[in-house]
């Protein structure tokens, strides 16, 4: 298995690039729609982390920024249904971390919203993903990928969303309006609720 490409990025297309390595090898790589765009220009290098599918009639290879990304990923194509091409069809729909927010909530509405994905296949989903993903690990890959983001925030910001989820609300929702409010040290779990619910 390729774990990773590391290489020249020569190409940058709709859905994949080019990655030419030492070796003079250029490796067409499928990837999401936030991958490409975190791309830097064409002639730097990059590394990929990366997933390879082999099948009867070739090989194709898909690659990611992080490795959080490819094993959401890799979750994804365990899901009766979806194939690599729909688990990447998915992650240029949204984000890992909304997905897992939106998979951890039983939010089907949401994810059956996301290319290739019905109702039926939503629910699938949630199903056989829900206990893959931790609430904790979601929120840390949120809210910590801001250097700038103060200490105890994204406890602060967790407590707040669970709160909210036992007002009715769904997580994905929580979240979309939590991540609009600045939390500073002198934050307050209550300071958080009231400026969330004035805004949901």
């Amino acid at each position: 298995m390729i774990a990773f490409v590391e290489g020249k990025l020569v190409k940058k297309a709709e859905g994949s690039v080019v990655l030419k390595t030492a070796g003079g090898i250029g490796y067409e790589i499928f990837v999401p729609t936030g991958t490409l765009a975190a791309l830097p220009m064409t002639g730097a290098e990059v590394l990929l982390h990366t997933y390879l599918q082999v099948k009867e009639d070739g090989v194709a290879l898909f690659g990611f920024l992080r490795e959080e990304e490819k094993r959401v990923f890799q979750l994804l194509i365990s899901v009766n249904g979806i194939g690599p091409k729909g688990a990447l069809g998915i992650l240029s729909g949204t984000t890992i971390e909304d997905l897992q927010f939106a998979v951890l909530a039983g939010d089907t509405k949401t994810i059956a919203k996301l290319p290739g994905i019905g109702p039926k296949t939503a629910g699938k989903l949630v199903l056989e993903l829900k206990d893959k993903f931790k609430l904790e690990d979601a929120f840390e890959a949120k809210l910590m990928a801001n250097d700038a983001e103060v200490s105890g925030a994204a406890g602060i910001r967790e407590e707040a969303a669970q709160a909210l989820a036992m007002l009715g609300y769904s997580m994905t929702e929580a979240m979309k309006v939590l991540r609009t409010i600045e939390v500073t040290e002198q934050t307050t779990v209550e300071d958080l609720l009231k400026q969330c619910l004035k805004k949901i």
